[in-house]
């Protein structure tokens, strides 16, 4: 039995991990030339706290000892599903018995007048990474078009690069997929203090400059200078082989609950993955499908039922967890908040259920609510103690 995956993000290789348990033959082709690593690193690296060899998450040797065969700077430009075969840029033709696309997404870039002017980047690979850190090392000010998680760590790797930073949000808060605009507005003023700018309801209209990028300029008429600019507005699955190779295709490349597309032997999971209609674009969902996936592939019968949304992190040095479902529309729920010195607490009650959460700045409990979100768990009974300082999350879990 030969498995073959193309791409080797973090969906890849687990997905790997898991097949070489089993029995059969594993390959990862991969378009870029380097080994899998996790894009939190790239922060890391951008800002100067680590060396490039320490973006790996594997050494080579991790590979060869689990028989994966890893197939760098070889990219795929067909699937030939009938042929059970891939066609690589050059010729080569690959056969595979079962096949998993882990091709991940790509930076989604606005239709911005003069986005693609020099110095204006995405950050999404390493070769991006090593781009921005070369032009940031001559500048000034950025702007960091995007308030969303990424782009709210590239800011901070950018700050402690010495150069000054504003980071532009469209949304009237900042992380809008993860919290409320009361958490947005405790995270603003955190993040200010911190000494970057941070500018909300910011409609980017056009990148300021003749060839090289001086700036932004706002719908209402501000303008906005810095040295760089850096787009970050949110991914875009891969799906282009996919659609080569007429598999069913929405935002992302349909699967079902074995994590299977429309075609015979061809699976797909992470960021590429749509299932039941969303495309989760989260790493624990990424590791769930992965596994689900291989195994599936190595005929052992495993559903993936989907992913709870949950985001435990640090942003910008501040701790924050967003868990299920913390934007509830309609009626018939009940929400319940808390806000402190630097710290922000949202609970979100079905009918006395628990089915989502806001922590900022304090995720002590992070655990026990998860797995008490995960269960629906009915705790009406405490409802008036539940945002008290010192309650026994864990005796209810």
């Amino acid at each position: 039995m030969r498995f073959v995956i193309i791409g080797n993000g973090v969906a890849g290789v687990t997905a790997a991990r898991t097949l070489s348990e089993g029995e059969g033959e594993v390959e990862i082709y991969a378009r870029e030339a380097y080994h899998y690593y996790p894009r939190p690193r790239l922060q890391e690296f951008l800002a100067g706290q680590i060396e490039i060899e320490d973006v790996y998450f594997r050494s080579p040797t991790w590979y060869e000892e689990r028989g994966i065969a890893v197939h760098l700077g070889s990219e795929v430009r067909e699937i030939d599903s009938a042929g059970k075969r891939i066609l690589l840029v050059g010729g080569k033709s690959v056969t595979y018995d079962r096949l998993l696309l882990a091709t991940g997404g790509h930076p989604f870039i606005p239709p911005i007048k003069g986005v693609d002017k020099q110095g204006v980047y995405a950050l999404r690979t390493l070769d991006d990474t090593t781009a921005i850190r070369e032009k940031a090392a001559g500048a000034e000010r950025a702007v960091v078009v995007g308030g969303g998680l990424l782009g709210l760590e590239a800011a901070r790797a950018l700050r402690a690069l010495g150069i000054g930073v504003t980071v532009l949000e469209m949304a009237p808060h900042l992380l809008p997929r993860q919290l409320d605009a009361e958490g947005g507005e405790l995270l603003r003023e955190l993040i200010g203090a911190m000494g970057i700018d941070v500018v909300v309801g910011a409609a980017t209209q056009a990148i300021a400059g003749e060839e090289w990028a001086t700036g932004v300029e706002l719908k209402d008429g501000e303008r906005i200078d810095g040295d760089l600019t850096l787009i970050s507005a949110g991914i875009r699955s891969n799906v282009g082989l996919a659609n080569g190779a007429g598999l069913e295709v929405n935002r992302g490349v349909v699967v079902d609950e074995h994590l299977q597309t429309s075609a015979e032997d061809i699976y797909a999971a992470g960021d590429v993955a749509e299932f039941e209609g969303r495309v989760y674009g989260i790493i624990p969902a990424a590791l769930e499908q992965a596994r689900a996936a291989a195994l599936n592939m190595l005929g052992k019968k495993t559903d993936y039922q989907g992913t709870i949304f949950s985001n435990t992190l640090k942003v910008m040095g501040i701790d924050c967890a967003s868990i299920g479902m913390v934007h509830p529309e309609g009626e018939g729920y009940e929400e319940l908040r808390s806000v402190g010195t630097g710290v922000y607490k949202k609970l979100v009650l079905e009918d006395g259920h628990l089915i989502g959460a806001i922590l900022l700045g304090d995720t002590k409990d992070v655990a026990p609510i998860s797995r008490l979100i995960q269960q629906k768990a009915d705790v009406s009974a405490h409802i008036e103690d539940l945002l008290n300082e010192g309650f026994d999350w864990r005796a209810l879990s």
